[in-house]
């Protein structure tokens, strides 16, 4: 018999899960050395029109969906496999790459959502600020764009 994680209702106390625990993985390969995911979104657009001779009411309807390009994070190390991938881009052979992003438990051992990035490619990048007197680790942020966002159920049956 599997248990179900608790419902959020009145009377039971549901913790939210911490934002530091997540994984990127690029074409099936887990990228370790992110420190931050950020823009991860879509929007709906809105279609507003007016029925046949009802000039009272304002009819919406869903339009086009946009997806927002997420900005991954990371310190700057000996690997270029990012920047090749952003100069492939850059001299015209976009390569376009499945992403997910794995928001993690909070021991770090097992997945509870994934969102998978489709057909992404890189698209701005932004190298590290540079300080002479700074004592901080130099980060780069590397912009992805992507055609459609799938959300995954992360949760595998319990044995």
């Amino acid at each position: 018999m599997t248990t179900q994680p608790p419902s959020a209702q009145p009377g039971v106390q549901v913790t939210p899960y911490r934002d530091f625990n997540f994984k990127v993985v690029i074409q099936g390969v887990v990228q370790g050395h992110f420190t931050k995911v950020e823009g991860l979104g879509m929007s709906i657009g809105r279609i507003l029109f007016r029925a046949g001779g009802e000039n009272s009411a304002v009819r919406v309807i869903p339009g086009q969906v946009e997806y927002t390009p997420v900005t991954l994070k990371y310190g700057l190390t000996d690997s270029t496999e990012m920047l090749q991938w952003l100069f492939r881009a850059v001299e015209g052979q976009v390569e376009r790459r499945n992403v997910s992003i794995a928001m993690l438990n909070d021991a770090g051992t097992a997945e509870v959502r994934r969102w998978n990035l489709i057909g992404a490619w890189p698209c701005d990048w932004f190298g590290a600020p540079l300080d002479a007197l700074g004592k901080n680790l130099a980060i780069e942020s590397l912009s992805i764009a992507y055609d459609r966002l799938e959300l995954d159920d992360a949760r595998a049956p319990v044995a």
